[in-house]
């Protein structure tokens, strides 16, 4: 599993913030940005993280971690410019993993079971929310590189997804580790309020 990348998608904007960061609010006393870095070597996989630029917030986030920045012209272009630049970057592998930043209940736990688990002869695995809600993190089979050198836009890679939906398979994690996003400071009080944060 060392040799297995993820790509982790933080360069996107927080437009629903208020002024603030998402990928910056503390969880633990730590960026969220850096705790799912962090969670990602800690699943024994090589983390290359996309982000907006080097002297961002979140760059200096992950300062000492074994990380590799990813600073993409395709991020200007929404989340499929990320992902078309990202996986391009990417070292040769087996398969790799995509995952959105933004899931504070995702653990390492949950990335070790999706990058584990045995595909078969699926192309893709899916992580889903315990009543089956699709989310993240998605593990592709290698072969699937070349479907995201056109991605472009916000759309990410549904249509990678839906190209390949026959030998796609999904596992899924606890709760809503897999799809649990939260946009806006509302979201992120009630969920700190509701889990003691």
């Amino acid at each position: 599993m060392a040799d297995t990348p993820i790509l982790i998608l933080a360069a996107g904007r927080s437009s629903r913030m208020q002024g603030r960061d998402k990928l910056m609010e503390l969880i633990g006393g730590e960026p969220l940005v850096r705790r799912q870095a962090r969670a990602a070597l800690d699943a024994g996989l090589l983390p290359y993280v996309a982000l907006p630029g080097p002297d961002h917030p979140r760059s200096l986030a992950l300062d000492g971690l074994a990380v590799t920045p990813l600073y993409l012209p395709g991020s200007t272009e929404g989340m499929g410019g990320t992902l078309r630049d990202g996986v391009a970057a990417l070292p040769a592998s087996a398969r790799f993993l995509v995952m959105a930043c933004d899931l504070p209940e995702l653990t390492s736990a949950d990335l070790s079971t999706v990058s584990t688990t045995d595909p078969g002869n699926a192309l893709i695995v899916i992580a889903t929310s315990a009543d089956g809600a699709l989310g993240h993190p998605i593990a592709f089979d290698s072969s699937l590189r070349p479907a995201f050198a056109n991605l472009q836009g916000d759309a990410g890679a549904k249509a990678v997804v839906k190209a390949n939906r026959k030998r796609t398979m999904t596992v899924a994690l606890p709760g809503d580790h897999a799809t649990l996003d939260l946009d806006t400071p509302e979201e992120w009080a009630h969920w700190r309020m509701n889990n003691g944060i």
